[in-house]
């Protein structure tokens, strides 16, 4: 079992929160606090996740939690963009990170199935 903080997913959800607490420390006071937390929180959910997959003999669960946690996330960046509170050039780095994520939990998801 790799340490969790070399592997290049872990990595990349940190950057992710990194990016998200900075894009999302701008936002109007009514949505900060609901959907700036939110995506914060669903970010840090997904570090969580990738430290139990890593841990763990059933991989497979765990995985699926952060597919499920990126689309998440992907919702709320693109409503964030849509209301116009998060800019152009935030959003589109935040879906490229979440879209290299997803691609990244599928491989894993799919070697742990062949390994069984």
């Amino acid at each position: 079992m790799a340490q969790y903080k070399h592997l290049p997913i872990y990595r990349l959800t940190y950057e992710l929160l990194q990016r998200i607490v900075v894009a999302t420390k701008d936002y109007p006071r009514e949505f900060k606090f609901t959907l700036g937390q939110k995506m914060k929180d669903e970010s840090i959910e997904l570090i969580v996740l990738i430290y139990r997959a890593n841990s763990s003999d059933d991989k497979k669960s765990h995985i699926d939690a952060i597919l499920e946690r990126l689309q998440v996330v992907e919702l709320l960046v693109r409503l964030s963009h849509d209301m116009r509170i998060l800019p152009t050039k935030s959003y589109a780095s935040i879906v490229e990170m979440t879209e290299s994520l997803s691609k990244q939990a599928s491989g894993w998801r799919k070697s742990t199935l062949k390994t069984k």
